[in-house]
């Protein structure tokens, strides 16, 4: 990477295959992310579920309150004036060890590998940091997987009206992860077994869809 602003975000199918895991809930995302707490300055919830009993017994109640639309139990951590988490104190996380799933699992990688941003003004911070990450050079394989990642944030942005009331990805954070999820219907394989990028029907996209809700 000759660009010095650039960051190092791995090879591209070990991080997909990580992320997916992630998104599964089946482990952390590791992130690289040395001194940035973008993510922690951006005016984001934090969302933390009632099985996070070690989360939560870190966090003041006072900073929770009831997550809506989501079943009792679930909260949600709000930010401070400047839209900061409440946990981060000059510039460290003060739980770390504690922190929820969702700071877990939050990968800004997400962005550059569907070629999406958070699309909030408000999120400025982990735009520019984003649009930093450099995945290492692919192969043919990676390159369509990063390429099927990307033609499903497309659709999921320009033909959001043809899919179920309800389930179009509202902010650029839930599209990108939605990409990956349903990225596989934008995949075939061909008779030697090697990946090509294919252009699903609605009724495709829909039951990829059907089976991450």
């Amino acid at each position: 990477m000759s660009d010095p602003a650039a960051l190092d975000a791995g090879p591209f199918g070990p991080w997909l295959e990580e992320i997916q895991a992630a998104i599964r809930g089946e482990q952390a995302s590791d992130v690289p992310c040395g001194s940035c707490t973008a993510c922690c300055s951006s005016s984001q919830f934090v969302h933390i579920g009632p099985d996070e009993r070690d989360a939560l017994a870190h966090i003041p109640k006072a900073l929770l309150f009831p997550a809506p639309r989501m079943p009792r139990g679930h909260v949600l951590m709000g930010y401070d004036e400047h839209g900061r988490c409440p946990m981060l104190v000059d510039e460290q996380c003060t739980i770390y060890a504690h922190r929820p799933r969702t700071c877990r699992t939050y990968d800004c990688r997400v962005f550059p590998a569907t070629a999406t941003g958070p699309e909030d003004e408000t999120k400025v911070l982990i735009e520019r940091q984003a649009v930093r990450w450099r995945f290492r050079p692919s192969t043919t394989e990676d390159e369509v997987l990063q390429a099927a990642l990307q033609a499903a944030a497309v659709y999921l942005r320009d033909r959001a009206a043809e899919l179920p009331d309800g389930a179009a990805p509202a902010t650029g954070t839930q599209r990108a992860v939605m990409a990956i999820e349903i990225h596989d219907a934008f995949l075939q394989r061909d008779a030697a077994g090697d990946a090509v990028l294919v252009e699903p029907s609605v009724e495709a996209v829909v039951a990829a869809l059907n089976r991450i809700s």
